[in-house]
């Protein structure tokens, strides 16, 4: 394949994978079979569906192949040349996304579930006209563990007085998971969807909690579809910042030591790092450290290219560890900014035997903004602004 044709068999792939110790054959002994032209053997290998997508290989190799999308391309020649099951449960998440426009396998109308249990819905709910619509996705409208996002989120958009809308039983799958599988094809039909659906709401800006469904409208859509999504689009991060920046947060403080997990989708892939650390250090009480992996270098929490769906196992191994580098970076709490790494995480804490809770970055904000309303004090013994342990990469921390 032309993509890997300049891969000079350095192995950096193979030693930054996070996955390459359950792999039958390690990244670069994959590179050598293609070279070879041994297709047969490669479509036997289990290697590209260990593949989490996270892209470390991708940013690290010295010859700048795309090998993260190598994988899914092997995929896609999966499909081409097998007609046997695929591997584990992805076969019923695309059948699942196909008939009911969502991973889950639930109807599609109760999007909105996790609103339930707001203290008050909000009218917006029911709005499908706006200046901002929010994208829930469906990890965090359809899974019980990660209905807290949503729902911190439009608190704290009702809180900043956003406009705002909500597409509900309209909302389809991003098709990322689709795209991942290596079934690219059925993503310009989600993609016109949603698109189409946007587009009735008037809405100027699309904002997503969701690191997946950020990059798939940014980067993914405009390319099935062969034209630009004509509004902007903004992770949850990078809108919180800005509202923070225009005084339209009153955030209180919240007094713990947290370090920040950079997701694959978001960081990596989208070079969204600022954002969440502006709005962490915006917080007054928070001592912020990070992991000996942040940034670009993050470890992956182990949610990423379905293989929660055929490897689940794989994925908790790695969750463990990245919950082990917070443990010895001695915070209470992993923030991340992704409702996929929230549910990976909380379950690696519980079998790493970790006492370390998981947070959305919207939760930790809304919680916030709670205790600004109620009055909360910071404690004398604690700083009014969080500290970093070093300084990043991308942009200087604040000491």
């Amino acid at each position: 394949m032309e993509a890997i044709a300049a891969c000079y068999q350095c192995g950096t792939c193979s030693a930054t994978c996070p996955t390459a110790h359950a792999m039958d054959l390690s990244p670069r002994a994959l590179w050598r079979l293609v070279e070879l032209g041994q297709f047969d053997e490669v479509l036997k290998s289990n290697t590209f569906w260990m593949c989490t997508a996270c892209y470390s290989c991708t940013v690290r190799c010295p010859r700048e192949v795309t090998i993260t999308e190598t994988m899914r391309r092997l995929r896609e020649a999966f499909f081409n040349e097998e007609t046997g099951p695929l591997p584990g449960g992805l076969g019923g998440v695309l059948d699942s996304v196909a008939a009911t426009r969502n991973i889950a396998n639930e109807p599609n109308e109760g999007r909105l579930i996790w609103a339930d249990n707001l203290p008050e819905r909000p009218p917006q709910l029911e709005r499908r006209q706006a200046e901002v619509l929010y994208f829930i996705g469906c990890v965090g409208a359809l899974f019980p563990q990660t209905y807290a996002v949503p729902r911190a989120f439009v608190q704290i958009l009702g809180a900043a007085g956003v406009d705002y809308a909500v597409l509900g039983g309209d909302e389809w799958c991003c098709g990322y998971p689709v795209y991942g599988a290596g079934r690219k094809g059925r993503l310009a039909e989600l993609a016109e969807h949603n698109v189409a659906h946007l587009a009735e709401t008037g809405a100027k800006t699309l904002v997503t909690t969701c690191p997946s469904c950020y990059y798939t409208w940014h980067h993914l859509y405009p390319e099935v579809m062969g034209r630009e999504v004509p509004v902007q689009i903004m992770h949850s991060t990078e809108l919180m910042a800005g509202l923070i920046a225009e005084g339209r947060l009153k955030l209180g403080p919240v007094e713990d030591v947290i370090t920040y997990h950079d997701p694959c989708d978001l960081g990596r892939k989208s070079g969204v790092y600022d954002a969440p650390r502006q709005v962490l250090r915006s917080i007054p009480g928070l001592t912020f450290v990070e992991m000996a992996q942040y940034g670009p270098n993050s470890l992956c929490c182990g949610g990423g290219g379905d293989i929660a769906m055929y490897a689940g196992e794989v994925g908790a191994d790695v969750a463990q560890r990245r919950m082990l580098q917070a443990q010895a970076a001695q915070a209470k709490t992993i923030v991340s900014a992704c409702q996929q790494c929230k549910r990976t995480l909380a379950d690696g804490a519980r079998k790493a035997r970790v006492r370390i809770r998981a947070l959305d970055i919207t939760e930790l904000v809304w919680q916030s903004i709670q205790n600004a309303q109620s009055g909360v004090e910071l404690s004398a013994a604690t700083p009014t602004k969080p500290k970093a342990s070093k300084p990043t990469q991308w942009g200087a921390a604040e000491a």
